[in-house]
């Protein structure tokens, strides 16, 4: 059976659910910092959270103090690729922490010779968004490749028409691993939803304990299931609350 034509799974009440933001659960915009939840989307989760117990996290790789700006305060939050965790009720404490500014100088280096191409400084990583001008992808990847070969302690990721230069240590598959091992979520069986390059790593964290990964758009994918776009991600949930109303 093709990966777009199965039907994704019921949400089992004995299940974690994990769910990336830019490009699952909101749209991918060119400018970051119009992306928010859609009208009602905060209470979906909120119910779907207390359905599953409190075992629904959101996991970006958005700086911790971004993403709690414009999620629910009362869900678990996962910013920076798995760094930095906000339990439910909890206010993140701001990372002061950033990444070393003669990478961060030879960033800027590097996009003065690029136009329509923006960079996002998340604490320790820094997201190299090309949306507005994707032929200079190519270019812009290897030499921020080179950067990152460069820097001690520092990988190389290309997404979405972002590229992203972050501490080797961060990764959604390591944060969803250690989640699993705590509560509310030990003895559960993860669910990870997400779109791009570092969400494959959870998903395939979350299929090596026994659980499932969905992918949300085209691409190549380890998940099980995909999901065409954010809005057929939305049904999916609302129906979740249905199934189990």
């Amino acid at each position: 059976m093709n990966l777009d034509e199965k039907p994704a799974p019921t949400l089992s009440t004995r299940q974690a659910l994990f769910l990336d933001f830019d490009g699952t659960l909101a749209p991918l915009q060119d400018d970051p910092d119009t992306v928010f939840l859609p009208n009602g989307g905060a209470d979906c989760l909120r119910a779907l959270s207390r359905q599953l117990g409190g075992a629904l996290v959101l996991i970006s790789g958005r700086g911790l103090v971004d993403l709690c700006s414009r999620t629910p305060g009362d869900l678990w939050r996962v910013g920076g690729h798995g760094q930095d965790v906000a339990e439910p009720c909890h206010a993140p404490t701001p990372d002061r922490a950033t990444a070393p500014s003669g990478l961060v100088d030879a960033v800027h280096a590097l996009l003065g010779d690029f136009e329509n191409v923006r960079l996002e400084e998340k604490g320790k990583v820094l997201a190299i968004h090309y949306r507005q001008n994707p032929q200079a992808g190519p270019q812009l990847a290897m030499a921020a490749e080179r950067l990152a070969a460069e820097t001690a302690g520092y990988k190389f990721q290309h997404g979405n028409r972002v590229i992203e230069l972050k501490p080797s240590s961060a990764n959604k598959g390591s944060a969803l691993t250690a989640l699993m091992a705590r509560a509310p979520f030990a003895g559960r069986v993860p669910l990870m939803i997400g779109d791009d390059t570092t969400d494959e790593d959870a998903m395939r964290a979350a299929q090596a304990l026994g659980g499932i990964g969905i992918k949300v758009g085209p691409g190549d994918t380890c998940a099980d299931y995909r999901f065409s776009t954010t809005e057929a991600v939305w049904r999916w949930l609302r129906e979740q609350l249905n199934e189990h109303a």
